[in-house]
């Protein structure tokens, strides 16, 4: 049995320390510029990572964030459990009633903020494969990935930037999450029969099971579930020990929805964020308990994770100019027009709409792992997923500035913000 060594985890617990008190460091430094957080978090890890510290001081960068061993897995590890459990906070504050109030709005946006940027996508890789350096093998499914990887969005990032922001929950987040976890959720499915029509078995009957399942998991967790953790929520509160019971079970129950909505195929922060919806939606959790988990997860977890974006890839090796800025231009253009023309036809002003088209633009973690698992898959090559990263990178750092650019400080707070029922 493998078992982690004290140098293993003298290493480990050497990287977390360096992330989290750093990526706190350049937080403050970023909130005191009024930026979200997560921007200070994302440049420790560039700073950190091959990039930089893996060039000035490679020895360094090797001891203490090693790209193999079992330090390595045991902090990938971690960060998955971070993003698990931030999408199960993010999950919490969403008001499921305000959110299916948004009516034709949602709709509007989520189906064009994932079509146009889709068809962009695949007509340009699949007309155009010289752009992107890419053999002709997998041509359709490279087309089919390229339009899906611009289409979704990064719900851990743009989570993360609403709160920081204090747009969560107003009409325009609620808008921005709402079609952000629809464009996620079919974005995956997707991404889950490109991935069954490389490995040569039945895709179309997978991925007919993984909708069916999925759809019966989020109408049982919305439905059922919810009602049925509604009504133990009392009981949780009186019977178990205070705070920590009602916390274990809680984040088992985010645990196990994640496991499942994994083993059917689709990531499992999809899984985590519709349970954090489920429970968060009692009315019967205390607000101190929702506090305590929120504190919990976006103060220790959640840095870790936005730091270890920039530990994933070096900027410098395999990097091509013409194709970043190719994918970082059809990304913009794809994803922005497609969520203003459906903010637009919803209701919005063009101030309003250009700000939901700039929150649906962060892309950040989603993007990274689907790169990875494609690159894995041998579906693209080094330089795509370097530029993936890239895109992902900077249409994270840049959605809530120019969100904030679009939207009046007064906006943020009073004029749209949601009602508490």
């Amino acid at each position: 049995m493998n078992v982690i060594s004290h140098h293993d985890l003298v290493v480990l617990l050497l990287g977390m320390a360096t992330m989290l008190i750093l990526s706190r460091i350049a937080a403050e430094f970023a909130r005191s510029l009024k930026f979200p957080i997560v921007m200070g978090e994302i440049l420790i890890g560039v700073v950190l990572g091959p990039t930089i510290l893996g060039n000035l001081a490679p020895e360094v960068s090797a001891y203490m964030f090693p790209t193999s061993g079992n330090a390595t897995i045991a902090l990938n590890g971690i960060t998955m459990v971070a993003v698990i459990m931030m999408l199960f906070v993010a999950g919490m504050e969403v008001q499921l009633p305000v959110v299916l109030k948004q009516g034709k709005a949602a709709v509007y946006t989520s189906f064009l903020s994932m079509l146009i940027p889709f068809l962009l996508g695949f007509g340009s890789a699949w007309y155009y494969p010289q752009w992107f350096a890419q053999s002709g093998e997998y041509r359709l499914l490279f087309a089919l990935f390229f339009g899906t990887a611009l289409s979704i969005s990064a719900l851990p990032v743009i989570a993360r930037i609403l709160i920081d922001m204090g747009l969560f929950k107003t009409k325009i987040g609620m808008i921005i999450i709402a079609s952000a976890m629809f464009n996620d959720l079919l974005g995956w499915l997707i991404f889950s029969f490109i991935l069954s029509s490389m490995k040569n078995v039945d895709s179309s009957y997978e991925f007919t099971h993984t909708i069916i399942y999925i759809v019966g998991f989020g109408l049982f967790m919305l439905t059922i579930g919810r009602k049925i953790l509604d009504k133990i929520m009392p009981w949780m509160h009186q019977k178990l020990s205070w705070p920590g019971g009602v916390l274990s079970i809680c984040l088992g129950i985010c645990f196990l929805s994640a496991a499942f909505t994994e083993s059917i195929g689709i990531h499992a922060i999809l899984g985590a964020f519709i349970a954090g919806i489920a429970v968060g939606d009692s009315v019967h959790l205390k607000e101190k308990a929702r506090e305590i988990i929120y504190q919990f997860v976006t103060n220790i977890f959640a840095p870790l994770f936005f730091v270890s974006i920039g530990l994933r890839v070096n900027f410098i090796e395999n990097f091509n100019t013409s194709i970043v800025l190719l994918v970082l231009v059809v990304a913009y253009i794809g994803k922005v027009s497609g969520a203003f023309a459906g903010a637009r036809l919803g209701g919005f002003n063009n101030k309003e709409s250009l700000a939901i088209g700039f929150g649906m633009n962060a892309r950040g973690a989603m993007e990274i792992i689907l790169g990875t698992l494609a690159l894995q898959a041998g579906l693209i090559n080094e330089t795509i997923f370097v530029a993936l990263v890239i895109m992902a990178i900077v249409t994270s750092l840049t959605s809530g500035p120019m969100m904030r650019l679009f939207l009046e400080q007064s906006h943020f707070n009073t004029t749209n913000q949601v009602e508490n029922n």
